[in-house]
């Protein structure tokens, strides 16, 4: 089994820069189609970023052009480089993976994310 551990998370003021990490502790990590995903409060779990096994990427309209979604797969982790922050990306960020559109993990603690001034 392969289980998933987000770090990162941290306060950054508005404008700012944060890398987060998704790190997975089996071998299996390069077969599964790895997100970020984000929840904010009173808000539903959202999917934030996403990349597959060979490195193609998709993204929310809402980070478009900020965040950067990448992979190490032989590394087991994965990263979600998050730049010109705005308030409104205060969350908490999971990470998880699927295969063949089928969600293979359970959710973590995640990571908390804070921008503000």
């Amino acid at each position: 089994q392969v289980q998933l551990v987000e770090s990162g998370g941290g306060l950054v003021q508005p404008g700012g820069s944060l890398r987060l990490s998704c790190a997975a502790s089996g071998s299996t990590f390069s077969f599964y189609r790895m997100g970020w995903y984000r929840q904010a409060p009173g808000k539903q779990r959202e999917l934030v970023a996403a990349i597959t096994s060979d490195g193609s990427t998709d993204y929310a309209d809402s980070v478009k052009g900020r965040f950067t979604i990448s992979r190490d797969n032989a590394k087991n982790t994965m990263y979600l480089q998050m730049n010109s922050l705005k308030p409104e990306d205060t969350a908490v960020y999971y990470c998880n993976g699927d295969l063949r559109g089928v969600l293979r993990f359970g959710w973590g603690q995640g990571t908390q994310v804070t921008v503000s001034s």
